[in-house]
């Protein structure tokens, strides 16, 4: 069983990606595959060099995040740039990982933020798990956690897929909206059962 993971900034994701874990999950996590490779030393540094200059490089060595955002939001081709960059190379390190993880037997859980915008996933996982929020919530819990403006917050929610689009794309959703900790982990386990049972009956 391959499951699709993905949500907008400040849904809820992450949790519900780490309770999965929980349940027996092996995570397969692209933005922590993206920061990996654009860290001092990284294998995509030296194509991130050349396509943007010393201006996207941080004092460390390595990609400068918060510079890499403010230049992508306000220019697609140098969006497009990027992602050429960074995607190929997240593929095969999902493919690596996936390989071991498939060797082990555990389903697979991919936390892909993109996942609707990039479109490629829905051939390559059985099951799309959307967690959804309302806007304010997304602002509000990723101003809490991160500091960061709300007009900030605002633009990644923009360029990200609409709620709609989102839920449209996926087998399941979690309307993660006034939820104790406890009440989403129920409806995870929820779902992780009905999956996991249907997988066994199809085998």
């Amino acid at each position: 069983m391959r499951i699709g993971l993905s949500g907008g900034i400040g849904s809820g994701k992450s949790t519900v990606s780490l309770l999965l874990v929980e349940l027996g999950a092996a995570l397969i996590d692209t933005d922590a595959i993206a920061r990996a490779i654009a860290q001092p030393g990284g294998i995509a540094m030296p194509a991130i060099a050349e396509a943007f200059g010393t201006a996207a490089i941080g004092p460390d060595g390595g990609m400068d995040r918060a510079r890499m955002r403010e230049i992508v939001f306000g220019d697609r081709d140098a969006k497009a740039r990027l992602e050429g960059i960074l995607h190929p190379l997240i593929g095969a390190e999902c493919e690596r990982l996936a390989a071991e993880a498939h060797a082990s037997g555990r389903p697979i859980v991919f936390d892909v933020p993109l996942l609707v915008e990039s479109r490629r996933w829905r051939a390559i996982v059985d099951r799309v798990l959307i967690v959804d929020a309302e806007p304010d919530t997304q602002v509000s819990r990723v101003m809490s956690r991160s500091g960061w403006k709300e007009a900030d917050v605002r633009a990644v929610i923009a360029q990200q897929a609409g709620r709609k689009l989102r839920r449209a794309a996926a087998d399941a959703v979690i309307f993660n909206e006034g939820l104790s900790l406890a009440e989403l982990s129920s409806e995870v386990q929820a779902l992780w059962t009905e999956w996991m049972g249907a997988a066994r009956d199809n085998r």
